[in-house]
């Protein structure tokens, strides 16, 4: 019987250096498209998607998340005492029940296989998600939930991928495929970064994943990889063959909110699909294009 998927990981312990200066002070899942922030997004979806126990992996300089997830008393206590409802409880939104978001810290950035490997006890020895807030999926069915119907079905690990040009295949987890009905690949081999003209294909991770426990018995042996780094899609590609492994090419648009252009573009597509902001943002964007 497969297990019920209950907890994700959200590593979010990263520094954020291609959007210095400003991540100097903020964390860069902080920062908001349209006027929610990165990971209330990211929240929101494994929310939706049933998880109920959330675990950020947390770096220095983070506590502006944790602070977005708790109460702002004077905030709460001057917004009702001037009758602002909407607003009240738009800021009361992303806070969650005592207990159920719960953190680690990484003291060091090793890799995004070291960050997931710092929640291992708080994992425990059930399957779980991840999460990377830097990958924002507009869908009308939660990315993750995809994932995690696909997981009922088959068992073993899930992860979301989607083609990429390959001239790009160096900045993905590559797939090597070995069957593909078009929505649903094996898996067979997974490659971290490669070159475009060794990529096995131009399927590539992105982040969203629900993975089995035994990962963490891989990251245990702290590895370097590609970049000398701890990474987790060396773990994963380690444990193929010792339970399935599926790629779903998900329904939904992703935006690649870790690059410059792509957190722009998630910021006008947010804006253009809401009533109050659409007609606005395109008469602007008149002006410029």
């Amino acid at each position: 019987m497969t297990v019920k998927v209950r907890k994700a990981v959200f590593p979010v312990g990263g520094l954020g250096t291609r959007f210095l200066p400003a991540t100097k002070s903020i964390p860069k899942e902080m920062f908001p498209v349209v006027d929610t922030p990165l990971i209330q997004y990211a929240v929101d979806e494994a929310l939706a998607s049933g998880i109920e126990e959330i675990i950020f992996v947390t770096g220095r300089g983070k506590s502006a998340i944790e602070d977005h997830f708790d109460h702002s008393i004077e905030l709460e206590h001057t917004l009702a005492e001037r009758g602002k409802t909407a607003e009240l409880a738009s800021a009361t939104g992303p806070i969650r029940v005592p207990g159920s978001i719960v953190y680690t810290r990484q003291q060091t950035a090793l890799g995004l296989g070291h960050a997931v490997w710092c929640a291992r006890e708080l994992v425990g020895d059930e399957p779980f998600a991840v999460l990377l807030a830097d990958d924002l999926v507009k869908a009308e069915k939660p990315c993750l939930a995809q994932l995690i119907d696909v997981h009922t079905q088959t068992g073993g690990n899930v992860v979301a991928v989607m083609d990429v040009p390959r001239e790009h295949t160096n900045r993905y987890g590559i797939l090597d495929v070995a069957a593909d009905d078009g929505t649903l690949a094996e898996i067979k081999g997974l490659v971290e970064k490669p070159a475009p003209e060794d990529a096995p294909s131009t399927l590539s991770i992105i982040g969203r994943y629900v993975l089995m426990p035994e990962i963490f018995t891989e990251l245990d042996r702290q590895e370097r990889g590609a970049g000398n780094e701890i990474q987790l899609t060396d773990a994963m590609a380690r444990r193929i063959g010792q339970a399935p492994f599926h790629g779903l090419r998900f329904d939904g648009r992703r935006f690649d909110c870790g690059d410059k252009a792509g957190f722009l573009e998630a910021n006008l597509a947010f804006a253009l699909a809401r009533e109050d902001l659409a007609d606005q943002v395109r008469e602007f964007l008149g002006d410029y294009v």
